[in-house]
């Protein structure tokens, strides 16, 4: 008990009981999402007594891991985040040595094992399965980018500003992205890039390299969608860019009733489930509700704004920007820059993610297969999201210095 106390006398007990507060709000969600969207408990359909979990088995998952990572957090605030970095080659060589093979392999089995698993109804294969667990080895591996990318603008940090030292940090950004891209999931790899970008500036990057950055994607946006609009990404991947600009498709970019239809049929839902939830919801268990294509994934926003309302929608996001907040905050408070570079990534990481899953719900960015942090259902996400949480506080607890005197 005595180690108890003095643990706790001395980590970020707010960014602990947010973070605690955010995972029961989840599971109180995806309950409710179970109850009246779902199939709810698993039910003999002639004698009509419950033979499992059903959809809420999600709930359940998501209960059990944050429960789980919340052990692992508390473990890893222990453990010198220094340390961490030092065995860079161990985590490079375990997380990517698991993406690289869902490049080249598809839905491949060794006994109960998938490589390359399609957890979705798009071409992303970056997935694990084993049995019902699935993992999505990139977040493993965002870990350690961060960690690197840390390591690398410490050991840079008076010449980061130079050509040579910028171009090999550009260099060591693009490579995750190219091979996340190369797999499919471009959501998550505009989510490194952010991550990149925010620990980037945080090391001190020169503005006229950020102002020449913009203005040159803002160049390549533009040429682009004028010149090459029928070459950029995939094709449902333009649609949804599209559907965003012009949902009622005025200037006719779907080639068929259908395609616009199945574009823009979940945002639509989403939107609609969002706005009528009114102020303070239809209630989280009774009410009516909206069906809306993976609500208790991607679109788990919207099933919170008709459940619990703006009110709801409120006080969860509130609580993930206090999370974002005091990642930065941490970051500041850091005897050394190496801690502030790792807050930076986690920091950004969690506001690219809560602002891109936002944006999806509320219609105003295409569909790219972003999750809420906390919130969209997932057992790995959420045990990747606490061990994010565990380095911050390890960066809180092995650094003394105070943000203010």
């Amino acid at each position: 008990m005595e180690n108890i106390r003095r643990y706790f006398k001395r980590t970020d007990k707010t960014y602990l009981l947010l973070c605690i507060f955010s995972s029961v709000m989840a599971v109180t969600a995806l309950s409710s999402w179970a109850a009246k969207q779902g199939n709810g408990f698993a039910v003999d359909e002639i004698t009509g007594q419950i033979t499992g979990l059903g959809d809420y088995r999600r709930a359940a998952v998501q209960a059990g891991a944050a429960l789980i990572g919340l052990v692992i957090a508390v473990l890893l605030s222990n453990i010198d985040y220094r340390s961490l970095v030092k065995v860079w080659p161990v985590h490079v060589a375990l997380t990517w040595g698991m993406v690289l093979p869902t490049l080249v392999l598809r839905n491949v089995s060794i006994g109960p094992l998938t490589i390359g698993y399609n957890a979705g109804d798009t071409d992303n294969y970056s997935w694990y399965k084993l049995g019902g667990f699935t993992l999505q080895p990139t977040e493993l591996a965002k870990i350690s980018f961060i960690l690197t990318f840390a390591m690398h603008l410490n050991n840079v940090r008076t010449r980061l500003n130079e050509p040579k030292e910028l171009g090999k940090l550009l260099l060591h950004l693009a490579v995750p992205i190219l091979i996340i891209h190369v797999q499919g999931d471009d959501g998550t790899a505009i989510i490194y890039a952010i991550i990149g970008c925010c620990m980037m500036f945080a090391a001190g990057l020169s503005w006229k390299y950020i102002l020449g950055a913009v203005s040159a994607a803002a160049v390549a946006m533009a040429t682009a969608f004028a010149f090459f609009s029928d070459k950029i990404g995939k094709g449902y991947q333009w649609y949804r860019i599209l559907a965003v600009i012009d949902p009622d498709n005025k200037t006719g970019w779907a080639p068929s009733e259908t395609i616009w239809k199945n574009i823009i049929y979940q945002q639509q839902r989403g939107e609609i489930a969002l706005g009528s939830g009114g102020i303070f919801g239809n209630g989280l268990f009774g009410g009516s509700y909206y069906s809306v294509p993976n609500a208790h994934n991607d679109f788990i926003l919207s099933w919170i704004g008709n459940a619990a309302g703006f009110v709801g929608c409120c006080v969860v996001l509130g609580v993930l920007f206090a999370l974002v907040i005091k990642t930065f905050l941490t970051g500041a408070r850091s005897e050394d820059l190496l801690g502030a570079f790792i807050c930076a990534g986690i920091g950004g990481a969690l506001m690219a993610q809560i602002a891109v899953n936002v944006g999806m719900n509320l219609r105003v960015l295409p569909v790219i297969g972003v999750t809420l942090p906390f919130y969209s259902a997932g057992g790995s996400s959420v045990l990747m999201l606490y061990i994010c949480v565990g380095l911050v506080l390890s960066v809180y607890t092995h650094n003394t210095k105070k943000l203010f005197g």
